[in-house]
This record gives structure tokens, C-alpha cells and sequence, in this order.
């Protein structure tokens, strides 16, 4: 906060780690992945005969991550976005290199959480450079397609692997998609079946969710769109037509996310609903408890005043009479709620 533009200062909470770096460069038909822990053989790799991936991981390391935007010649205020977490999703083109902001998505195996992780793909002339915040990522399918020389990537040039890792961003949204669905399943179904305060906060806390997560990926229709129609050389026309299959799911996931968001504002109404239901019957009980009680006790009470001249007081059936009446009474108002179905 306060400090000037262009100012690489990582405002994250995962912290603490030395970046790693991980190099994948390939061709048609060789390929060689190796981890250099030097910036001269990381840079070595922007301008080799073959497509070069540099993945790095971990952009807590200020220093380390602004001297590789030096040596790579990138703008300070891109190296700055790179490292801030809270960006939202952009696409920014300049003449030497296409900068992008992402956010992938995934659940977390061990505690079957969401996980949000920033990362910035960088697309140069023969080299993609990424910046991600965790080792894990969405982009074991690219790298399983690059290492058994699966597909065409090995044939493309770095634009082809610049899409593909987008393409792996945007199609894992819909394990999102479908894990924010049973979460909405699930939640219905306690409403309908017992709906407690503790209910209501997972409500709440699913619409925050769901909120989230339409503002990280909504962005990113419109970003798609403008690499089509971007006239900038770096992406050519054949890298255009696979982005169109990206833009085409991306319009799928913002039109699922709109359902999703309306589902979930209407748990909050069905669960009130169905709390206002849950205490309309209590209040039908004991509605028909008071109308049953309401004639025995004015009975009760006219014979408890104590009265010198109350005639009934002196009969000798007078009190196996007064109980025939309350009994009678009970039944004859219990049939009559039973033949009106308030019981």
C-alpha cells in the first residue's frame, strides 16, 4: 500500500518458499525438461530453436521474480500484476510479449475444498513463461500431451501451448461448475429435510462461494474474445480457431454460474419458507390445544367461584355430570378438527 507503480510486492498469504523453476522444450521431435536454479540458464531458454515452457512456482520471492522480468525485458507494472494474488483476470498485449492474469480453480484431494491460485502465463515469440502461486496446478494433462508427444503441441509453435494451458484453466472450471452443483444438491435436500440455523450459514457461505467464483472466471469470456480478434503476430490464425472452442466453454460456464448464483439466493428463500412452514405447524397446535382447553377451562371456572347459590354445587351427580360435559366436549371438537384436516 503506498508504494510506487510498478513496485513488485506479493500481497498473498502463501508465503515463504523459494520459487522453483521447471523447463520444458520441445519440437516435432526432440524434448528436454530440466529445473536450473540460475537466471542466466532460465533466459538462456527465451529465444532457443524450440518451444520453451518455464514454469515457475512460488512468486513469494520478490527479488528472485523481479530479475526475471528484467532479464526477460517485461514491464514493471506486468511483473507487479504477476505477483499480486487480488488481480483481477486481464489481458494486456504488448509488442514483444501477451500478458494474462487467470484463476485456477480445483479442489483440493486430501480436504475436498476449493482452492483459488493466481497465475500469470506470459506468451513471447517461442517461449511461455508461467507464474503460479502452488505446485499444484491444472496442467498435468499439457504436460502428459508434451512428454508421450500426444496431439498436435509438439508440432505448434509456444501460441499452441499458450492456449492449451488456458484451455486447461477454462475446462477445469467445469469440475467447478459440477462441484458447486452437488453443494447446491446436497443443501436442498437438508432445507427440505431439516432445516437448522446450521443450514442457513452454509447457505450463506455458498453464496460467497459462488460469488467468487463467478467474478474470477467471468472476466474471462471477454478476455478470449480479444485474443481472437487481436491482430497481434504472436497468436496466428490456426491458434485462433482452438481459441474459439475456449471462448465457446466460457460462455457455457458464465450462463451455468448464473443459474447457480439464482439457485443458490433461492435456498435463502426455500429455507425461510420452509422455517416459516416448520413454525406455522407448531403454531396450528397449539392453536388446537387452546381451542380444546378454552371450553374446559370456562367450565372450569364458572364451578370454581365458590358460590353460596350455585344449585349444581348441592346435586349429588353434579360433578360425574360437569366431567361428562368436558369429556363430551373434547371429543366433539376433536372430530370436528379431524372431518376439517387440521389434525
Amino acid at each position: 500500500m503506498g508504494k510506487a507503480p510498478g513496485t513488485i510486492t506479493y500481497m498473498g498469504k502463501r508465503e515463504g518458499k523459494p520459487s522453483v523453476v521447471n523447463i520444458m522444450e520441445y519440437n516435432n521431435d526432440d524434448l528436454n525438461i530440466t529445473s536450473p536454479g540460475d537466471i542466466e540458464t532460465i533466459v538462456a531458454h527465451r529465444d532457443p530453436p524450440m518451444t520453451s515452457w518455464i514454469d515457475i512456482i512460488g512468486i513469494s520471492d520478490e527479488q528472485f521474480i523481479e530479475q526475471v522480468g528484467k532479464r526477460f525485458g517485461l514491464n514493471s507494472l506486468v511483473m507487479e500484476d504477476t505477483v499480486n494474488p487480488h488481480q483481477r483476470p486481464k489481458i494486456d498485449e504488448y509488442e514483444e510479449y501477451i500478458f494474462g492474469v487467470f484463476k485456477m480453480l480445483y479442489i483440493d484431494d486430501d480436504t475436498n475444498e476449493l482452492v483459488y491460485e493466481h497465475v500469470a502465463l506470459i506468451l513471447l515469440e517461442n517461449c511461455v513463461l508461467v507464474f503460479q502461486e502452488l505446485e499444484d496446478d491444472v496442467f498435468a494433462g499439457v504436460r502428459s500431451r508434451v512428454r508421450n508427444k500426444s496431439g498436435r503441441i509438439r508440432s505448434r509453435g509456444a501460441d499452441y501451448l499458450f492456449f492449451a494451458l488456458l484451455d486447461a484453466i477454462v475446462d477445469n472450471y467445469f469440475v467447478i461448475l459440477e462441484f458447486l452443483n452437488d453443494k447446491i444438491e446436497t443443501l436442498e435436500e437438508l432445507v427440505y429435510q431439516n432445516p437448522t440455523q446450521e443450514i442457513a450459514h452454509e447457505i450463506q457461505d455458498l453464496k460467497k462461494q459462488v460469488l467468487k467464483v463467478r467474478r474470477w472466471i467471468s472476466p474471462v469470456r471477454e478476455l478470449v474474445g480479444r485474443l481472437i480478434d487481436s491482430e497481434n503476430p504472436l497468436i496466428t490464425k490456426d491458434t485462433k480457431v482452438f481459441l474459439r472452442d475456449v471462448l465457446d466453454h466460457s460462455l457455457e460456464i458464465n450462463e451455468s454460474l448464473q443459474i447457480y448464483r439464482e439457485m443458490s439466493m433461492s435456498l435463502m428463500e426455500m429455507y425461510m419458507s420452509n422455517m416459516s412452514n416448520k413454525m406455522n405447524e407448531v403454531m396450528k397446535v397449539l392453536t388446537i390445544m387452546a381451542s380444546i382447553f378454552i371450553p374446559l377451562t370456562f367450565i372450569a371456572g364458572i364451578y370454581g367461584m365458590n358460590f353460596d347459590h350455585m344449585p349444581e354445587l348441592h346435586w349429588e351427580h353434579g360433578y360425574p355430570m360437569v366431567w361428562g360435559i368436558m369429556i363430551v366436549l373434547f371429543i366433539g371438537m376433536m372430530i370436528y378438527f379431524k372431518r376439517k384436516n387440521w389434525l
